[in-house]
C-alpha cells in the first residue's frame, strides 16, 4: 500500500478536521462523563462502522471491518479536557471553565480522520480496526474502565496491536518521535494529613504542633528516596501543595496540617517500592512526634497510571512506516522518556503497541519558551493532524497486511 498517497489524501481532510477540533474545543468537558463530546464524536463517525457506547463512562468504540477476515488493530484517542480556565487567545476558546489544554481535541480529530481513511480503503483491509474514543485520561482511569468493560475485545479476542499519539507544544511542529521501552512514567500521588493538638501559639508545649511534623516529613522525603531507591532508575516525589493554619492570625497552633505530592516512576519495581518507603517513613515520623497521620495513596482507588512501555517490534514498525508517510527527516528516535503520565499504558500492558509523540508548537512560537501542555495559554498547531491520521491508518494497514502474509 502506498502510504504517501494515504498522507496526501489525509491532507484534503484538514478543513473537516479543524472544524471538528474547534467544536470539541468549545465544548470541553472533564472526567468520565462527557455527553456533549460523545455526541459530537458520534456525529463525525456516523456510517463508518459498528458503534458501541460505554456503560460507566461516555466512551465510543468504532469497529471497521475489512474486506478480508483477520485480526484487529486498536487505535486510541482520548476525549477529556482539564479544569483550566482558558486564556489562549484562540478565537474558538472554551468559556465554560474547562479547557483542552493537553490537546485531546486534536487527538479526537486525528482519530476521526484515521477512521475515515480506513473506511475509505477498507477493501484493502485484511482484518479490523477498532477505534477507541476514551474519556477520563486525566487522572480518572478511563482506559482501565474501558478495559474492564471489555471494550478492547472483538468477538472475545484481543487486538494484536495498539497505537496512539500525543501532541506537545514543546516540540517543533511536524516532528514525530518515540522510543522503545519506558516512554512515560507511572503517575500517582500521596495525600498526607497530620493530626496533632491545637492551642495558643505562644505556648507550643501545651499543644502538639502538626506543622513542625509536616516540615520534618517534607524535608525527609528526598533523602529517603535518594538512599533507598536506585538513582539510575528515576523516581520523582514532588510536594506540590501544603495546607495548615489560618492566615488571619499568627498565634493559633492548628490541630491539623496536610500536604500532597505527585509520585513518578519509570519501572514497575520502583512503583511498589517508593510507596512502601513513603508509608514507612511518614508513619515513623508521626510516631516519633506523637501525632496521628493519615495517608491516602493514589486517591485510595489505585488510580495511578502504569509505566508506559512501548513494544520493541511496534516501535520498529513506526520507524519504518513513518518516513513513508511523513517524508524524510520528520521522524526521530527520542533519546529519553518523559515523567508525564498516560493511561494508554494500561492498554499497552494488555496489547503490544506504541505511543508516538507529535510536535505541535505553533510556527510563530519558540518550542523552548512556548506555553506548555496544561497551561491556560497553550496553543497547538493543528495542521499536524492529517499527517497524524495518515500515520495511524498506515500503521493499522501495515500491521494487518503483515499478519495476513504470515
Amino acid at each position: 500500500m502506498d502510504y504517501s498517497a494515504l498522507a496526501a489524501e489525509a491532507k484534503t481532510y484538514l478543513p473537516f478536521m479543524q472544524s471538528n477540533r474547534q467544536k470539541f474545543h468549545q465544548i470541553a468537558e472533564v472526567g468520565l462523563h462527557l455527553p456533549l463530546t460523545q455526541a459530537a464524536v458520534l456525529e463525525s463517525i456516523e456510517g463508518l462502522g459498528e458503534i458501541k457506547l460505554g456503560k460507566g463512562l461516555s466512551s465510543v468504540t468504532l469497529l471497521i471491518r475489512g474486506a478480508k477476515p483477520g485480526p484487529t488493530v486498536l487505535i486510541r484517542a482520548d476525549m477529556d479536557a482539564l479544569p483550566v480556565i482558558e486564556d489562549s487567545g484562540e478565537p474558538f476558546a472554551s468559556t465554560n471553565g474547562a479547557m483542552h489544554a493537553c490537546g485531546h481535541d486534536l487527538h479526537m480529530s486525528i482519530g476521526i480522520g484515521a477512521a475515515h481513511l480506513v473506511h475509505t480503503h477498507r477493501d484493502k483491509l485484511a482484518g479490523n480496526v477498532l477505534f477507541w474514543f476514551q474519556p477520563g485520561e486525566e487522572g480518572n482511569g478511563g482506559a482501565d474502565v474501558m478495559l474492564a468493560e471489555g471494550s478492547h475485545l472483538v468477538e472475545g479476542v484481543k487486538p494484536i496491536a495498539a497505537y496512539g499519539v500525543h501532541v506537545f507544544s514543546m516540540y517543533q511542529s511536524g516532528i514525530f518521535g518515540t522510543k522503545k521501552g519506558a516512554l512515560m512514567a507511572s503517575a500517582g500521588e500521596i495525600k498526607v494529613t497530620i493530626k496533632g493538638a491545637g492551642g495558643h501559639g505562644s505556648m507550643p508545649w501545651l499543644s502538639n504542633d502538626p506543622i513542625s511534623v509536616m516540615a520534618q516529613m517534607i524535608a525527609s522525603i528526598q533523602p529517603a528516596i535518594n538512599r533507598e531507591l536506585k538513582q539510575l532508575d528515576p523516581t520523582i516525589v514532588n510536594v506540590c501543595w501544603v495546607k495548615a493554619g489560618n492566615d488571619v492570625t499568627s498565634n493559633v497552633t492548628p490541630a491539623e496540617a496536610s500536604f500532597g505530592a505527585t509520585i513518578r516512576t519509570f519501572s514497575d519495581e520502583h512503583f511498589d517500592k517508593v510507596r512502601m518507603v513513603l508509608s514507612r517513613l511518614l508513619n515513623g515520623i508521626a510516631d516519633a512526634f506523637g501525632v496521628e497521620v493519615e495517608l491516602v495513596i493514589d486517591n485510595g482507588m489505585g488510580h495511578a497510571t502504569k509505566v508506559l512501555y512501548n513494544d520493541d517490534d511496534a516501535v520498529d514498525r513506526v520507524a519504518r512506516v513513518a518516513p513513508q508517510v511523513l517524508g524524510a527527516g520528520r521522524y526521530i528516535t527520542l533519546p529519553e522518556g518523559t515523567p508525564g503520565g498516560e493511561d494508554f499504558a494500561s492498554v499497552l500492558k494488555e496489547i503490544p503497541g506504541a505511543f508516538v509523540f507529535i510536535g505541535a508548537c505553533p510556527p510563530e512560537l519558540d518550542p523552548t519558551t512556548a506555553p506548555n501542555n496544561h497551561s491556560e495559554k497553550v496553543r497547538f498547531d493543528d495542521t499536524v493532524m492529517p499527517d497524524a491520521s495518515a500515520l495511524l491508518a498506515s500503521l493499522a494497514f501495515d500491521t494487518l497486511n503483515e499478519a495476513a502474509r504470515a
